[in-house]
């Protein structure tokens, strides 16, 4: 089977990049006897993703290249890369596959909360069509249940829940009493509200520091963020939306507990692993931020169950249900 990738996302450093790549090398490592060819516009520097995996590079940027084939249907995403049977789109954008193809949606955050985004973020899921391209595909993939669920009530289109896995860098603890924000500078992530709780605990006693890291704030490598997650007294993540959340289920892996928001994902993947707060409630989050940073037996305990709930997500178990949809689809 030859497959063609949208593997725009690995110019970035953020979420979809790091499932992108995930999913592609572990594709690469056990479907061995197929070809993947992964199209990245442009001509900035791509790490290699797998040596089974083909980067099919364009002297074009994607907002040239993608703009035309929104609006035009062409050039396809299966006619840049030479040709292919199924084409993955690991998240919606403006293209034109060209060839059968499987979806992945995120989430539905351009929707739901639109005023996060600029006018042209707003015009660029415009021209992508998601719910039409959605619509157009031989399967759709939600990263949670919540997130198919809301697919079939607010698009009519039924998704299969192929989850991200969890990979667990061996990692010295970084040094420190630190709460860990990871996570891109998007209004949804609600950076804010921590930040106001962070103060108003402090004010109380907290003798923990906030470290923040993430795209568009402090950049760290994969081995520099095992240590963070490793060494912190938790991971928080007070989120307004997600639609998995996989900073918490990282540091989960390290057995570092979490304190989220109070949303459907969160509730799936993590369980009663972590204390979870209302959304966007800063006097609440204090509280949660005092209790687990003076709670060593508590941290311990909800830090156990976290690990136990990182296992059950490998890549492995991932890439199989992935690949089992694109032979389908090629088929």
């Amino acid at each position: 089977m030859k497959v063609g990738v949208d593997a725009r996302a690995l110019l970035a450093g953020r979420g979809v990049a790091r499932f992108t790549r995930g999913m592609l090398a572990t594709l690469a490592d056990g479907f061995g006897d197929d070809d993947w060819l992964a199209f990245v516009p442009g001509r900035a520097p791509v790490a290699p993703v797998h040596p089974r995996v083909t980067l099919v590079r364009h002297r074009l940027g994607g907002r040239v290249l993608f703009g035309a084939a929104a609006v035009a249907r062409r050039p396809t995403l299966a006619g840049l890369v030479g040709g292919v049977d199924v084409v993955w789109l690991p998240a919606p954008a403006p293209v034109a596959p060209g060839a059968s193809y499987v979806l992945t949606v995120h989430d539905r955050s351009w929707e739901r909360r639109p005023h996060d985004f600029s006018a042209y973020e707003r015009a660029w899921h415009a021209v992508a069509r998601p719910r039409a391209l959605a619509r157009g595909a031989a399967a759709v993939t939600a990263d949670s249940h919540a997130v198919a669920a809301e697919l079939e009530a607010a698009w009519d289109v039924r998704a299969a829940v192929v989850s991200p896995g969890i990979t667990a860098l061996p990692a010295t603890p970084h040094p420190g009493r630190y709460l860990l924000f990871v996570g891109a500078r998007d209004p949804r992530k609600a950076l804010g509200v921590l930040t106001a709780a962070h103060v108003s605990a402090q004010a109380r006693g907290l003798d923990a520091e906030l470290v923040v890291v993430g795209d568009g704030r402090r950049r760290v490598d994969d081995a520099e963020l095992a240590s963070l997650y490793a060494g912190a007294l938790a991971v928080v993540a007070p989120s307004y939306l997600e639609g998995f959340g996989l900073p918490p289920l990282e540091a989960a892996a390290h057995g570092t507990p979490a304190v989220v928001s109070d949303l459907a994902c969160f509730a799936e993947t993590l369980g009663d692993a972590a204390l979870r707060v209302p959304v966007g409630d800063a006097g609440a989050l204090a509280d949660a931020l005092l209790r687990i940073a003076g709670d060593d037996a508590l941290r311990a305990r909800l830090g156990a169950a976290a690990r136990e709930r990182a296992a059950l997500y490998t890549w492995e178990r991932a890439a199989a249900a992935l690949h089992g949809l694109l032979a389908e689809a090629a088929a």
